[in-house]
């Protein structure tokens, strides 16, 4: 089994560095692959507490960072949607001059770059929807099925979008590895690893994962412009290219079929959702502010 880096009580606040989010980044790699009982099962479970604490204490700081913002979201079904929506402009990271530049300008080397570290932080989102969509109630558990088939290509092998990126890393000639990712977007996957695998923020990974549906084609255009102005085929910029219509679809059904049934029901469930969008969109936010530093810095 592979040893993981162990981290000191005294690390426990200090999430935003590049030595606690290969740790957990690695741990979640090693605990998320189909494998056999330890041996040493004791040290192991011993392990597995103290990092889920680590986690645990990571998204609370997430989450009183954007206390406020979250606070002020309605709490009738019909009007938290409308607020939801509003995050696609409002939201933090929107409108970035990342997407833009990577369109119109970016050399080969600077999109094989961003992409490394895209693809190096890309967490599953087939699998997040999987682990959250576990005991949900039928109506939204249905619409996170459904978004799931999507995921996997409705039943076709070449339909599925994870071995679309696969394709795309291939061809841009790029090999992510956690050693070489910016702390940034491993945060931005270990925050979403951590609210699809801990039941108590259940209801905080629906909102991060509807909240990508709803922003994520406007930039995935944007990216597939890149692609394709420096050369990129049909096929080889699929992925950015189906996200950017497809999501548009998903956001619509994600608000109807999931997010209005669930606050309808519950509605202290709408502060939950909104503090998991806005932690999701919060981290998106740092890593663009740092891939603007790294690419700009090189131009």
């Amino acid at each position: 089994m592979q040893t993981i880096q162990r981290l000191r009580p005294e690390t426990q606040n200090r999430f935003c560095n590049g030595s606690f989010q290969q740790a957990l980044a690695q741990w979640n790699r090693q605990r998320l692959t189909p494998a056999f009982p330890s041996h040493d099962w004791a040290s192991h479970f011993e392990h597995e507490a103290r990092m889920r604490m680590l986690e645990a204490s990571f998204l609370e700081e997430l989450r009183a960072e954007i206390h406020d913002e979250a606070s002020v979201a309605p709490s009738d079904a019909e009007a938290f949607v409308e607020w939801f929506e509003n995050l696609k402009h409002t939201g933090p990271g929107q409108g970035d001059a990342l997407f833009p530049w990577l369109a119109e300008e970016a050399d080969i080397d600077q999109m094989r770059w961003f992409f490394e570290q895209e693809a190096a932080g890309e967490a599953g989102f087939d699998d997040l929807v999987a682990l959250t969509q576990i005991k949900l109630p039928e109506a939204p558990k249905l619409e996170l099925a459904r978004n799931y088939w999507d995921e996997m290509g409705r039943g076709n092998p070449r339909g599925m979008h994870g071995p679309m990126l696969a394709t795309l890393a291939d061809t841009l000639a790029v090999e992510p590895a956690i050693e070489t990712t910016v702390w940034e977007s491993l945060a931005l996957a270990n925050a979403m690893t951590a609210m699809a695998t801990n039941r108590g923020f259940a209801w905080h990974s629906v909102g991060a994962l509807a909240v990508i549906e709803l922003t994520a084609p406007g930039r995935s255009a944007l990216v597939a412009k890149g692609l394709r102005r420096i050369g990129l085929s049909e096929r080889e910029r699929r992925y950015f290219d189906l996200h950017a219509v497809l999501d548009v679809k998903h956001s619509e059904d994600w608000n109807r079929e999931a997010l209005i049934p669930l606050v309808r029901e519950d509605p202290t469930r709408a502060t939950a959702i909104a503090e998991g969008a806005l932690m999701r969109l919060t981290c998106g936010q740092r890593c663009f502010d740092r891939y603007r530093e790294y690419l700009w810095g090189k131009c």
